[in-house]
Protein backbone atom coordinates (compact mmCIF):
# COMPACT_ATOMS: atom_id res chain seq x y z
CA UNK A 1 0.00 0.00 0.00
CA UNK A 2 1.58 3.25 -1.15
CA UNK A 3 1.23 6.21 1.22
CA UNK A 4 2.66 9.54 -0.03
CA UNK A 5 2.47 11.09 3.46
CA UNK A 6 4.48 8.23 4.99
CA UNK A 7 7.02 8.56 2.18
CA UNK A 8 7.29 12.35 2.69
CA UNK A 9 8.21 11.75 6.34
CA UNK A 10 10.94 9.31 5.31
CA UNK A 11 9.23 6.33 6.93
CA UNK A 12 9.65 2.83 5.55
CA UNK A 13 7.60 -0.35 5.86
CA UNK A 14 9.69 -2.96 7.68
CA UNK A 15 7.16 -5.79 7.75
CA UNK A 16 3.53 -6.44 6.91
CA UNK A 17 1.30 -9.43 7.61
CA UNK A 18 -2.33 -10.18 8.41
CA UNK A 19 -3.22 -7.93 11.36
CA UNK A 20 0.33 -6.69 11.94
CA UNK A 21 2.87 -4.25 10.56
CA UNK A 22 6.11 -2.48 11.45
CA UNK A 23 7.19 0.92 10.17
CA UNK A 24 10.56 2.54 10.87
CA UNK A 25 12.33 5.84 10.48
CA UNK A 26 15.04 8.14 11.75
CA UNK A 27 14.49 11.41 13.60
CA UNK A 28 15.67 14.12 11.18
CA UNK A 29 16.08 17.87 11.76
CA UNK A 30 12.67 18.61 10.20
CA UNK A 31 11.01 16.21 12.69
CA UNK A 32 12.12 18.20 15.76
CA UNK A 33 9.95 20.31 18.04
CA UNK A 34 10.87 23.51 19.90
CA UNK A 35 12.67 21.45 22.58
CA UNK A 36 14.96 19.84 19.99
CA UNK A 37 13.39 16.39 20.34
CA UNK A 38 11.14 14.38 18.03
CA UNK A 39 7.81 16.14 17.52
CA UNK A 40 4.82 14.24 18.89
CA UNK A 41 3.15 14.58 15.51
CA UNK A 42 6.03 12.72 13.87
CA UNK A 43 5.78 9.88 16.37
CA UNK A 44 2.00 9.81 16.00
CA UNK A 45 2.30 9.65 12.20
CA UNK A 46 4.78 6.77 12.56
CA UNK A 47 2.41 4.82 14.82
CA UNK A 48 -0.63 5.69 12.70
CA UNK A 49 1.16 4.40 9.59
CA UNK A 50 1.74 1.01 11.21
CA UNK A 51 -1.88 1.03 12.45
CA UNK A 52 -3.20 1.79 8.95
CA UNK A 53 -1.13 -0.95 7.34
CA UNK A 54 -2.07 -3.57 9.94
CA UNK A 55 -5.78 -2.74 9.93
CA UNK A 56 -6.09 -2.50 6.15
CA UNK A 57 -4.25 -5.81 5.71
CA UNK A 58 -7.61 -7.47 6.47
CA UNK A 59 -9.55 -5.34 3.94
CA UNK A 60 -10.62 -1.69 3.86
CA UNK A 61 -10.97 -0.07 7.28
CA UNK A 62 -11.39 3.44 8.69
CA UNK A 63 -10.29 4.69 12.09
CA UNK A 64 -12.95 5.08 14.78
CA UNK A 65 -10.69 6.14 17.64
CA UNK A 66 -7.00 6.48 18.47
CA UNK A 67 -5.03 7.27 21.59
CA UNK A 68 -1.32 7.86 22.10
CA UNK A 69 0.71 8.11 25.29
CA UNK A 70 4.27 9.50 25.13
CA UNK A 71 6.86 8.19 27.60
CA UNK A 72 10.28 9.53 26.60
CA UNK A 73 11.81 12.02 24.15
CA UNK A 74 13.91 11.10 21.14
CA UNK A 75 16.94 13.04 19.95
CA UNK A 76 18.05 13.93 16.45
CA UNK A 77 19.33 10.83 14.62
CA UNK A 78 17.45 8.30 16.75
CA UNK A 79 16.18 5.23 14.90
CA UNK A 80 12.57 4.54 15.79
CA UNK A 81 10.10 1.79 14.95
CA UNK A 82 6.34 1.37 15.35
CA UNK A 83 5.11 -2.22 15.74
CA UNK A 84 1.37 -2.76 15.29
CA UNK A 85 -0.35 -5.89 16.52
CA UNK A 86 -4.03 -6.80 16.29
CA UNK A 87 -5.53 -7.39 19.74
CA UNK A 88 -9.20 -7.76 18.79
CA UNK A 89 -10.92 -8.69 15.53
CA UNK A 90 -14.66 -8.92 14.90
CA UNK A 91 -16.83 -8.75 11.83
CA UNK A 92 -17.28 -4.96 12.12
CA UNK A 93 -14.34 -3.67 14.20
CA UNK A 94 -10.73 -4.38 15.07
CA UNK A 95 -8.38 -2.93 17.68
CA UNK A 96 -4.60 -2.57 17.44
CA UNK A 97 -1.80 -1.91 19.90
CA UNK A 98 1.19 -0.07 18.44
CA UNK A 99 4.42 0.10 20.42
CA UNK A 100 6.83 2.86 19.38
CA UNK A 101 10.35 1.75 20.31
CA UNK A 102 13.88 3.08 19.97
CA UNK A 103 17.05 1.39 21.18
CA UNK A 104 15.00 -1.39 22.76
CA UNK A 105 13.04 1.07 24.91
CA UNK A 106 9.34 1.89 24.76
CA UNK A 107 8.95 5.52 23.63
CA UNK A 108 5.18 5.71 23.17
CA UNK A 109 2.08 3.54 23.08
CA UNK A 110 -0.70 3.97 20.51
CA UNK A 111 -4.05 2.18 20.60
CA UNK A 112 -6.52 2.39 17.74
CA UNK A 113 -9.84 0.89 16.73
CA UNK A 114 -11.14 0.67 13.17
CA UNK A 115 -14.48 0.07 11.52
CA UNK A 116 -14.12 -2.68 8.94
CA UNK A 117 -15.86 -1.68 5.70
CA UNK A 118 -18.17 -4.05 3.86
CA UNK A 119 -17.66 -4.82 0.20
CA UNK A 120 -20.97 -3.21 -0.85
CA UNK A 121 -20.38 0.10 0.93
CA UNK A 122 -23.52 -0.25 3.10
CA UNK A 123 -21.37 -0.45 6.23
CA UNK A 124 -19.76 2.99 5.79
CA UNK A 125 -20.32 5.04 8.96
CA UNK A 126 -22.14 8.35 8.42
CA UNK A 127 -19.79 11.18 7.48
CA UNK A 128 -16.79 9.08 6.44
CA UNK A 129 -17.21 9.54 2.71
CA UNK A 130 -16.32 5.96 1.90
CA UNK A 131 -13.36 3.60 2.05
CA UNK A 132 -9.92 4.96 2.89
CA UNK A 133 -6.88 4.09 4.98
CA UNK A 134 -7.24 4.37 8.73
Amino acid sequence: MRDPFREALGLRVLSLGPGEAAVGGRVEAHHLNLHGTAHGGFLYALADSAFALASNSRGPAVALSCRMDYFRPLALGAEVEARAQEVHLSRRTATYRVEVVSGGRLVALFTGTVFRLGGDGDDVPAGTGGPSEA
